[in-house]
């Protein structure tokens, strides 16, 4: 039973490796931002609450993402696994997915931290060419990323389930050191 977490910068290659390892393992992978997504375009009810906010040009508030991220836990392909992608990003939601867990009597989840220098990964977004990734938000991102999700390592460090991957090699060669990982 797989179960995995994935946090790392942006563009780290999470989104990547996530998809890979997912279909390599026949188990969904569960990216907070397609859930927000496909809820918005079905009209879901949590869907609408979300569109106010993008609409708005705010964030969608952790309440609305938990409870996305809940309806997904619940759906029945995830008996067999599952890697989430995008959350949690926060200590609040890290505890909010554990409790929900216990509930689920879901054990033994590990997280993946994919992890690379800021260099590497302002010179791969630079390289993506979107117009919104200058550097300096790029970098901006990355600030807010170590801001939010530093003390989530150490969160995930202290219960002995962070698993770190240097994300500044090849795909493949980070796809290979996952594979070593979850077999272990």
């Amino acid at each position: 039973m797989t179960r995995l977490i994935f946090l790392g910068p942006p563009g780290a290659g999470k989104g990547t490796q996530a998809q890979t390892l997912a279909k390599k393992l026949n188990i969904p992978h569960i990216s907070t931002g397609d859930i927000l997504r496909q809820a918005m375009k079905e009209q879901t009810p949590l869907g609408i609450k979300a569109q106010s906010y993008v609409d708005g040009g705010e964030l969608v508030p952790d309440q609305l993402v938990q409870e996305m991220v809940q309806e997904r836990l619940e759906q029945p392909d995830i008996k067999s696994g599952w890697i989430l992608d995008g959350f949690p990003r926060k200590v609040t939601q890290a505890v909010f997915l554990q409790e929900l867990l216990e509930k689920m009597h879901q054990h033994g989840e590990r997280v993946v931290n994919l992890d690379a220098p800021d260099e590497v990964v302002v010179a791969r977004l630079l390289g993506r060419g979107r117009k919104d990734d200058t550097e300096e938000v790029i970098r901006r991102r990355l600030e807010v990323y170590r801001a939010e999700t530093a003390p989530l390592i150490d969160y995930y460090h202290d219960r002995q389930k962070l698993l770190t991957i240097n994300g500044n090699q090849s795909q493949e060669e980070v796809t290979a050191d996952l594979q070593k990982i979850i077999a272990s």
